[in-house]
């Protein structure tokens, strides 16, 4: 497919500092500012080794790439590209959706990234000879319509919690069966997330940190109920009540069992 954007990852900093004008002394350890580089492995596709551009999920792992790189390679593989799970036997398009919020921070952390690819989209409609859409064209107007002698920085809000994320969640792990072995604790056990999100997404994101095998199946219990895959956490939240929250935290117990 050679009528497709050049994703225009070049010419971007290696560093962005957000704290600006702070000298490195007045920080505090969590302060400091890192290396763009270190961030890597979080904000670039794994296809093209380039930043994200159009982030796009695949619901069974949550493994993030590219939407024209994922939508290429779905053309010859029904596998993700990391991990070689099964996505969907015969549709795997149907199993990936956008990140919108991964794809605000990528734009935000990376300087200049998402005007240049916006002057790559319109370059490429009109080299071409087509009407330039007008979300590319209104968007890319106001970015250029910036006051003058306003100099370029990092936008403070880059780690601001999207309003999308409305569920605050602690997974308490309570144990495994016996004979398994073999997996990592999970480090961090607070999470936000959208109330859109299933308890097959939390299961997901736990086989994902924990590095569990498909012999393993993780069983996640709220209050007293064993809860569905397919039951959203707003439902959760909802039909439990205060009895399940501690401190506006949802507590998700989950637990790890040998699969049938």
């Amino acid at each position: 497919m050679e009528d497709s954007f050049q994703k225009t990852n070049h010419d971007i900093p290696e560093s962005t500092d957000s704290k600006m004008g702070q000298s490195e002394d007045d920080l505090t350890d969590d302060e400091r500012a890192l290396p763009l580089r270190e961030f890597y492995p979080y904000i670039r596709c794994s296809l093209c080794n380039g930043f994200l551009i159009d982030a796009t999920t695949i619901t069974e792992c949550l493994h993030t790439f590219c939407k024209s790189c994922i939508v290429k390679y779905f053309f010859y593989s029904n596998r993700c590209p990391n991990c070689a799970i099964v996505v969907h036997q015969t549709q795997p398009l149907y199993n990936i959706r956008p990140d919108r919020q991964l794809q605000d921070i990528v734009y935000k952390m990376v300087p200049r990234l998402e005007e240049l690819e916006r002057k790559s989209m319109i370059e490429f409609y009109k080299e071409r000879g087509l009407e330039v859409p007008k979300t590319v064209a209104v968007q890319s107007a106001v970015q250029t319509k910036a006051p003058k002698g306003q100099k370029f920085s990092v936008p403070q809000s880059v780690f601001s919690i999207p309003t999308e994320l409305d569920v605050s969640l602690m997974l308490e792990f309570v144990g495994a069966e016996e004979g398994i072995g073999n997996y990592k604790p999970l480090e961090r056990k607070y999470v936000r997330v959208s109330g859109e999100a299933t308890i097959r997404h939390v299961e997901l994101f736990i086989r994902r940190k924990m590095e569990l095998t498909q012999s393993c199946q993780v069983d996640v219990v709220c209050g007293e109920q064993l809860l569905e895959r397919c039951r959203s956490l707003r439902e959760v939240r909802s039909s439990v009540g205060q009895s399940a929250l501690q401190d506006g935290l949802l507590v998700l117990h989950f637990g790890l069992v040998l699969s049938d």
